[in-house]
């Protein structure tokens, strides 16, 4: 995996480096072909070069008084370009010269014009071209030798067969040697570029089997993705240890609930046997306390298996509200005389406090009955008998404020955090009110589903107080 990758980096590098070769070749050659045919300045600049200056030259070469000169503007241009000019007749004898230095031939064979034409004149250390001016059909020659050390000129002749197979083979070693210049770096690159890749993907397995502990430096190119690659580590570490504590929590849960469930089905189970029993005789106030006893074994256990389902279909989002308009004084005041007028709370300090007698909501009030009852027995059952708890309702704004305030034992700081979840149950709590552990997290999801929002603050030794906004 890891040489694959390094691989087609280096081949898309060479592969890169190679079109571009190509390319550049094809365009100097274009390039080459429209300089050439339409005489367009694309190597050079657009100055007039030497050879077009002596061409063009034949223009300010005139005669006066039948004697060949030049025109004053020719002079000047001499004189700009720091040239001179021999002009010759059809013979190859000097008729005019202008600006010539010494040592230049007064008269020049065939042979020695073309000597001068083609080669620098070491005499005079001038670069020379020449040209042709036609007057009155006769033919003169003139040479114009340009003095700047800077100007040039190389004649040279060649055979196009030994061009192209110069061509071909200096592309071929151009090619390879481009090739591999560009896999040698394409290498090193990769080397540098995909080494942090590997590691990554070393990581991104390890992080498949769950190892959560290595840490990778983030540097480089790669840096922002190393970094959230560690963050993604911490985050699934931080989920595998809270996942633990879950499942620590829904073994102990299960083990609770199916405690307490064995012991009323035990009890109920027992009372059967017992008056089934041929062999007893029971009175009808006996047999009302046995069925009694039966009642409410079979209600508790009735309770626990709806928090399971209620809490599931909450956590599911698989509930719809029954939602109608509901006034939320009355319903708080219902809910706090039932519980009171339960003979296991009647001796409860719990007050109630408002300010509107109406207060009207689009709520679901069964369930919302449910989750008040939870709050409030939840304040019940984690405190001593003498404890009072506050329950008041005022309108703020356009939300409902309910608070449910007790100054009893207050919750543990990291308990608070842990109040709502599924299958907690706080340490306060007493053995005789044992529940299914899901009363404070049907409590929360219900107001939730209403859209509403709850808090809990609370300080040990002082009391606790529930805040729900709806």
């Amino acid at each position: 995996m890891k040489w694959r990758l390094t691989g087609r980096y280096l081949l898309s590098i060479v592969l890169v480096v190679i079109l571009v070769v190509i390319s550049n070749i094809i365009l100097l050659i274009g390039l080459a072909i429209v300089q050439t045919t339409l005489d367009v300045p694309i190597f050079q600049s657009n100055e007039i070069s030497t050879e077009i200056f002596t061409r063009k030259f034949q223009n300010q070469i005139t005669t006066s008084n039948n004697q060949v000169i030049i025109t004053e503007k020719g002079k000047k241009e001499l004189v700009d370009n720091k040239a001179w000019i021999q002009i010759l007749d059809e013979n190859g004898k000097e008729i005019y010269g202008y600006m010539t230095p010494k040592g230049v031939k007064k008269k020049y064979t065939p042979v020695e014009s073309i000597n001068l034409f083609k080669y620098k004149e070491a005499n005079v250390f001038s670069t020379v071209f020449a040209s042709e001016k036609i007057i009155n059909d006769k033919h003169y020659s003139y040479f114009i030798g340009f003095n700047d050390p800077n100007i040039n000129k190389t004649v040279f002749s060649y055979d196009s067969r030994h061009i192209v197979h110069i061509f071909k083979v200096g592309s071929l070693i151009l090619l390879t040697l481009d090739g591999a210049i560009a896999l040698l770096i394409g290498y090193l690159f990769s080397r540098k570029l995909t080494l942090p890749i590997n590691k990554l993907i070393d990581r991104i397995k390890g992080l498949a089997n769950k190892e959560y502990n290595e840490v990778l430096k983030p540097n480089g190119i790669y840096k922002d993705v190393i970094y959230n690659v560690n963050n993604l580590s911490h985050q699934l570490k931080a989920n595998e240890i809270e996942r633990k504590k879950l499942d620590k929590l829904k073994e102990e849960w299960i083990g609770n609930i199916s405690h307490d469930i064995k012991t009323p089905l035990a009890s109920i189970q027992g009372y059967a046997e017992l008056m089934k029993d041929p062999e007893y005789q029971f009175s009808q106030e006996e047999l009302r306390e046995y069925a009694e006893i039966i009642e409410r074994k079979s209600l508790y256990i009735k309770d626990v298996i709806e928090d399971l389902n209620l809490s599931t279909r909450l956590k599911n989002k698989d509930l719809s509200l029954n939602k109608k308009t509901i006034n939320i004084v009355a319903l708080l005041r219902n809910i706090i005389i039932d519980m009171l007028n339960d003979t296991k709370y009647s001796n409860r300090d719990i007050e109630f406090q408002y300010e509107n007698e109406n207060i009207n909501m689009d709520i679901d009030d069964i369930l919302l009955r449910r989750a008040i009852n939870n709050l409030i027995y939840n304040a019940i059952v984690h405190n001593d008998e003498n404890v009072k708890i506050i329950v008041s309702v005022e309108k703020i704004d356009k939300r409902t404020h309910i608070k449910i305030h007790d100054n009893g034992k207050g919750i543990k700081k990291e308990e608070i955090e842990r109040i709502f979840e599924r299958y907690y149950r706080g340490t306060n709590t007493g053995e005789s009110h044992k529940g299914s552990g899901l009363g404070m997290a049907i409590a929360h999801d219900i107001i939730l589903a209403h859209g509403g929002e709850i808090k809990v603050n609370s300080l040990v030794g002082h009391g606790t107080t529930i805040d729900i906004f709806l």
